[in-house]
């Protein structure tokens, strides 16, 4: 299964968790659309059928990954061998 990058889900479990906050679920038509978008776009990055389970997946898989985590951009260095004195 391929895993969103935690940049990803950390952005997406904050606008969620804003959007909650500010009731978007009684609010506007397009404030519950981007809800809506936003509980599904969770579901699909974790894998997941339900808005609930999806954040706690998000945050079990944000625990113990860098916040800045930029190891896609990177190449990983090759390991180097001792040298023998």
């Amino acid at each position: 299964m391929l895993m969103a990058h935690p940049a990803v889900l950390k952005d997406l479990i904050a606008q969620y968790e804003t959007l909650t906050l500010l009731g978007a679920e009684e609010s506007t038509p397009q404030a519950r659309q981007r809800l809506a978008d936003i509980s599904y776009t969770l579901c699909v990055a974790t894998g997941t059928k339900d808005v609930d389970m999806a954040l706690i997946a998000a945050r079990h898989q944000l625990s113990g990954a860098r916040p800045e985590d930029d190891s896609l951009l990177q190449a990983a260095e090759p390991a180097q061998a001792p040298s023998a004195a």
